[in-house]
């Protein structure tokens, strides 16, 4: 659970909430990837010293996905976000090549160029950005709630 973290002459107690959205809004998460995204982000937040409190896919509309993560003082939070999102689009894009290839013009089988792409946005599964917000002010059990009421799972 979420605590003081210490890092050489700091500390701190960062909560984070952060959306992700597909590229396109396309709605490709289904529980398989939400599962895979979950699996993903969670070790790539313990490399980072950071925890993955909650991850929950909308699964109404499967074009998102939030996320909160108990922060590391060390890290910026571009980093907390792109490092993941590089990293998970990647690797999604490659284990679910076929699911994906109506909604992206190329699965993503290794280092190309841009002009491989009909567009610089079809190569993407994530859209660019992220949103977020800071969680200190909500108690804990309200912020996981309202995560885990994001989606349903028909």
């Amino acid at each position: 659970m979420a605590k003081l973290k210490p890092h050489i002459h700091s500390f701190g107690f960062n909560l984070v909430h952060i959306v992700f959205v597909t590229s396109g809004r396309h709605p490709v998460i289904n529980e398989v990837i939400e599962i895979r995204l979950r699996e993903l982000i969670e070790k790539l937040c313990k490399t980072q010293d950071c925890e993955l409190i909650e991850c929950q896919a909308d699964l109404g509309t499967k074009d998102h996905i939030h996320l909160l993560i108990d922060v590391a003082p060390k890290i910026s939070l571009s980093k907390l976000c792109n490092i993941p999102k590089t990293i998970t689009s990647r690797e999604i894009r490659k284990e679910f090549a076929d699911f994906l290839k109506p909604y992206y013009w190329k699965p993503n089988l290794g280092a190309r160029s841009l002009a491989d792409s009909k567009s610089a946005e079809s190569h993407r599964f994530w859209k660019r950005g992220f949103g977020y917000t800071s969680a200190g002010g909500a108690p804990l059990t309200v912020l996981k709630q309202y995560i885990e009421n994001q989606g349903y799972k028909s």
